[in-house]
């Protein structure tokens, strides 16, 4: 090769360094002015901030002991209700602190959710890339194992490996992760499709680069965003998965605490004990939809056509 075609090859790759560098600009800026004006997100960062805190400090925050049991003030309804009001939320049939038991459960329901989030999307993004960037018959091969594991309905497949493995909280991440990898694989294999011809990736080639370098080093920085979305949606999810096992008796166990296990104690005393159920209920509903509020502001702040008008 000239001296004039590495020149222009290492050109070209500064040019696409400069240029992310201004694109990631141009994203905090946004994403500063669009957080100042949709009100909505700002609570959804809150919420979600709450709940954030919730789980890393549970013991500070949670004013009883969650799974003391004090069968004298079983089913004591919240603040406001009762005679008694000490407690803010109520308690449950055997006398815990309702609101103490939300404040623990937020950190193995986080926990596991964003524990399989990052472990499908592990999965998911690794065989994408292969599947993308070598084509051919490995592409048809790892194309062909996600769409079988598309065609068969996530939930009844969860329940499956639950079944055969036991439930625990390793097994539920397992499992929520199982079911999540190909919505990442199909994405990331779309995108490396779309970039794996431009100017740079072949600028790469050209100078001697190998494979595990253009991957990482040159075309995952350029899909990086629509992983991050996707990951972000996928969280709202995979909570709502952990706590259907949970209240189905095939996610986490007793003594340990969930939102979807609170949620499947009190569904046989909704009609005396309302409480206990709707609250926790209310706990997964705020966060989900905190985490689809934010991911949707994310789609919007990174979208590179909203971004170049």
């Amino acid at each position: 090769m000239t001296s004039d075609g590495v020149a222009f090859i290492d050109a070209e790759i500064e040019n696409q360094a400069i240029y992310e560098k201004s694109r990631a600009s141009r994203t905090i800026a946004r994403f500063s002015y669009l957080l100042k004006r949709d009100k909505i997100a700002i609570v959804s960062f809150v919420i979600l901030s709450v709940f954030i805190i919730c789980a890393l400090i549970p013991s500070r925050i949670a004013p009883y002991d969650p799974y003391k049991m004090n069968l004298r003030s079983r089913f004591e309804p919240p603040m406001g209700e009762g005679v008694k009001g000490s407690y803010i939320l109520g308690t449950d049939q055997l006398g815990r602190d309702l609101l103490s038991r939300i404040i623990y459960g937020a950190r193995v329901s986080l926990v596991v959710s964003s524990s399989a989030v990052l472990l499908s999307l592990i999965l998911g993004v690794t065989i994408g890339l292969i599947s993308g960037f070598v084509g051919g018959l490995g592409d048809n091969a790892l194309m062909g194992l996600t769409e079988v594991q598309l065609a068969i309905p996530y939930i009844l497949l969860a329940i499956a490996i639950i079944a055969i493995l036991g439930p625990s909280n390793l097994n539920l991440i397992i499992v929520c992760a199982v079911t999540g990898w190909t919505v990442y694989a199909k994405l990331v294999r779309a995108q490396v499709l779309s970039v794996r011809e431009e100017t740079y990736v072949m600028a790469a080639k050209a100078i001697g680069c190998t494979v595990p370098q253009i991957i990482f080093n040159h075309i995952l920085p350029q899909i990086i965003v629509p992983i991050i979305v996707v990951a972000t949606l996928e969280m709202a999810r995979i909570i709502l998965l952990e706590a259907s096992l949970s209240f189905l008796g095939l996610g986490v166990q007793p003594p340990n605490i969930s939102w979807g296990l609170i949620l499947s104690d009190g569904r046989e005393y909704l009609n005396s004990a309302w409480w206990v159920s709707t609250f926790s209920g209310i706990a997964i509903m705020l966060t989900v939809l905190a985490i689809n509020s934010i991911g949707n502001l994310l789609s919007e702040v990174l979208d590179p056509r909203r971004q170049e008008g």
